[in-house]
């Protein structure tokens, strides 16, 4: 990060910011800067709010758009990502469109002691069950072999982990659109917190020391409290 920002300042261009909500290294370098090095630092995934969006599985959706911007990725690698992308949500549509039939699906239902169903149901909602994978899904139900035939393992993994968790991701989805309103609330950097009465000695020193670029950082230093982050909003508004 420190070479590539290096690279952007000698080019005149804009820094390259990764936020919490889209890398762990953006949670490890808000830390570092936000709560200071006094004791031996670790990343814990713990330590991430949003960790049902940092997943291993959608890196490369994830972070090649950033790189791709930049000109870190290639046009190559980037053509690739969106062929994925389009790919994981043709079976995502299949999986929402389709039906299976009791006759389709029951004994393998009952071969993995899940309850059989007695009427025709959509194929994404069988694969939110418990023990349901859609890898199984594909081998026990032909309908589905031949609907899938063709698609990469890669392709129905990410497909089949988007519908199992989709609830979770929307609402963590909610959450970061929630809190990217105090991230985007920019703090001049030359901001006089001495101005700030209201402000605790302890909430004013290491406002002055670490100087956080927006709320959201300010949110998150160690020692700054709610009632805090509201001064500065309420100041900041006038």
């Amino acid at each position: 990060m420190a070479g590539l920002n290096a690279h952007l300042s000698v080019s005149e261009k804009n820094p390259f910011t990764l936020k919490r909500s889209e890398a762990y290294i953006g949670v490890l370098i808000d830390d570092l800067i936000n709560k200071g090095t006094e004791e031996p630092y670790r990343m814990f995934t713990s330590r991430a709010e949003y960790r049902t969006l940092l997943r291993q599985d959608n890196a490369d959706t994830r972070l090649t758009p950033l790189s791709h911007a930049i000109g870190l990725a290639s046009d190559e690698r980037m053509s690739k990502v969106n062929k994925k992308v389009e790919k994981v949500d043709e079976i995502k549509a299949i999986l929402k469109e389709n039906s299976l039939n009791p006759d389709e699906i029951n004994n393998f239902l009952q071969k993995i002691e899940s309850s059989p169903i007695s009427e025709k149901q959509k194929i994404e909602k069988i694969l939110l069950r418990p023990g349901v994978e859609l890898e199984d899904l594909i081998e026990n139900v032909p309908f589905l072999r031949k609907q899938l035939n063709g698609f990469s393992k890669e392709e129905i993994e990410q497909a089949s982990i988007q519908t199992k968790y989709d609830t979770y991701i929307e609402k963590e989805r909610e959450l970061v659109s929630r809190m990217s309103e105090m991230e985007n609330q920019i703090i001049p950097e030359n901001f006089d917190y001495a101005k700030l009465g209201s402000l605790g000695n302890e909430a004013r020193e290491k406002l002055n020391r670490i100087k956080p670029r927006t709320l959201g950082q300010a949110s998150r230093i160690s020692g700054i409290n709610p009632s805090d982050v509201q001064i500065l909003m309420v100041y900041m508004g006038r």
